[in-house]
This record gives C-alpha cells, sequence and structure tokens, in this order.
C-alpha cells in the first residue's frame, strides 16, 4: 500500500521507514475490518482505507522527524475516519457528519484495538477547527493538520478529469501485503 501512495503522489520512501511504518500499525494492519474501509470513496477516486493509511504515513513521518510520538501518530491516523457508512448516503443519527464522526471512528476503533490516550485525542479531534474541543497532544495536532493536507492533495491533484490507470486501481483488500 504504501508503494500505492508513492505511486499516486509522487513519492519515494527507504525501506527502513516503511518497515518501521508497517511495525507501527501491524497490529491494526491484521484486523481485516480495516480492510473494509476500501469499499468507501472518500475523496474523488480514492478510498477511505487509502486516505487513512495516507494520514497515517505522513502524520508518522512529521513525528518521527520531530521526535514525537510516531506510533501514534501512525495509529491514531489509521484509524481517524473508522466508520462504516458512505456520509453522502447516509446521515448520522445525531448531528452533521463532520461533527459526529469522530465520535462514531473512537468507539468504533476502541471496539476492536486497544488505543493509548494519544491515540483517542487523535481520533476524536482530527476535525478541528471544525469540531471546538482543540487537541490535547502535539501528535494530535500533526495528524490534523495532515488529514487536511491530505485531503487537499488527493482533490486537487485528482481533479475531475483524473482517470486512474490500470497500476493505480485499488488492490484486493485480502491481500495481506495491502498496507
Amino acid at each position: 500500500m504504501i508503494e500505492m501512495i508513492e505511486s499516486k503522489l509522487n513519492l519515494k520512501v527507504d525501506l527502513s521507514t516503511k518497515q518501521e511504518y508497517r511495525d507501527c500499525i501491524s497490529d491494526l494492519a491484521q484486523n481485516q475490518l480495516i480492510y473494509t474501509l476500501d469499499d468507501f470513496t472518500h475523496h474523488r477516486y480514492f478510498s477511505r482505507l487509502e486516505h487513512s493509511i495516507h494520514v497515517s504515513f505522513f502524520g508518522y513521518l512529521v513525528c518521527k522527524k520531530m521526535g514525537l510520538d510516531c506510533q501514534s501518530a501512525a495509529r491514531g491516523g489509521l484509524l481517524h475516519d473508522f466508520y462504516f457508512y458512505d456520509s453522502r448516503v447516509t446521515k448520522p443519527d445525531k448531528g452533521i457528519h463532520c461533527l459526529s464522526h469522530p465520535t462514531t471512528a473512537l468507539k468504533n476503533a476502541l471496539e476492536y484495538f486497544s488505543l493509548n490516550k494519544v491515540e483517542q485525542d487523535i481520533i476524536v479531534k482530527h476535525m478541528w477547527p471544525v469540531t471546538l474541543s482543540p487537541p490535547k497532544y502535539m501528535e494530535s495536532y500533526i495528524v490534523t493538520m495532515m488529514d487536511k493536507y491530505c485531503a487537499t492533495r488527493e482533490v486537487a491533484r485528482y481533479g475531475s478529469r483524473y482517470v486512474p490507470d490500470q497500476q493505480t486501481q485499488y488492490v484486493n483488500p485480502s491481500h495481506r501485503n495491502y498496507i
């Protein structure tokens, strides 16, 4: 999957960084429920899983460079949009999607994974400043900014004229090397 990120976003990442990142999220990547996020389009030609991996990986890189908790950034970033409905079709039970989905994502993540306080804060605060409560940790701010950066990049780079070629089609989610 990191190779797909490299291809779509024109990046080059060394093998040791890729392996360190994979080690940070290995327990999450073993749960097949993560791969169901690939069934939901998120930003034009990106699935919610692809977007979450982008946010996770960029959050990991920035936090690593700054000497922060890059593992929590990777894990929280991967789970920040961990909800299982199409927001363009299904409306949340309470409130507006952009305000309510962080709480839904955290509730879902806690049901399946053990998360530390930084990871939880990353998930529930990633929509700040749209949501009023600011992040508590620097890692949360970074992942929040990476979420906006990745969303902008995904939409802007692949505008309405973009047509994916055969090499950028989604990988079968049952493939164990997807992440």
